[in-house]
């Protein structure tokens, strides 16, 4: 079992979520206020990723970061960081990347939220935050608990984007998916066998609390309606 590996996709998944989930929650509050047009922009860009081959996303990644463009340049003279085959550059990818993992499922349930009931805080003096704080964030608690599996799970799994952008650099780059392929391309098949379980046993138990909350999510709305 490569631990190091292992701790590293550990804590880039956990970084990803920490990031994604509070923004999606900000990004869903948000768009609640905008109009229909400008919301299936918006979501068409957030859903981007899941149709991207992660080759075309590694490569606007590389092409975009580098330190030969204008943007990666800037960002290198600003931060003294390289975005390109470092932890930084494969956390910067795993955030675009799993977007619509986590924004997706915070947006969908804060939709499920009943127009009526958002409406009926006016008639209780209470302000936009306060009712999104205390009535409409605590409802869709369940669709962020679905966001964070979802997140971290598959942050994991990555592979494409991260090899590309990252490379293959020994607790740096190197993730378990990664560590994999290592391993295949050496004929150590025990080792992949382990960690390929490993992989997939954490994402069955994700996709099943997963699978669980929005059940019970959409048994809830169904009652309501």
């Amino acid at each position: 079992m490569d631990w190091q590996a292992l701790y590293l996709s550990t804590q880039l998944g956990i970084l990803t979520a920490l990031v994604l989930i509070p923004t999606g929650i900000l990004v869903s509050f948000w768009m609640n206020k905008r109009s229909t047009l400008t919301n299936q922009i918006l979501e068409t860009l957030f859903t981007l990723p899941l149709v991207l081959p992660p080759t075309v996303l590694g490569y606007y990644m590389l092409v975009g970061f580098g330190k030969g463009s204008w943007l990666g340049g800037w960002l290198y003279e600003m931060t003294h960081i390289s975005f390109v085959f470092s932890f930084a550059g494969i956390w910067l990818a795993s955030l675009i990347f799993n977007i619509p993992f986590a924004w997706l499922p915070i947006r969908r349930s804060f939709e499920a939220i009943p127009q009526e009931l958002k409406d009926a805080y006016k008639t209780c003096g209470l302000t936009t935050w306060q009712a999104f704080w205390k009535i409409e964030l605590p409802l869709a608690w369940k669709g962020i608990v679905t966001a964070l599996i979802m997140t971290f799970t598959h942050t994991l799994g990555e592979f494409g984007v991260v090899l590309m952008v990252g490379g293959n650099i020994p607790g740096n780059t190197r993730t378990v998916s990664i560590s994999i392929y290592d391993q295949m391309q050496t004929l150590h098949m025990e080792e992949a066998g382990m960690m390929a379980l490993l992989l997939l046993v954490i994402s069955f138990i994700g996709l099943l609390l997963s699978q669980t909350l929005l059940a019970r999510n959409h048994s809830m709305a169904t009652y309501k309606a």
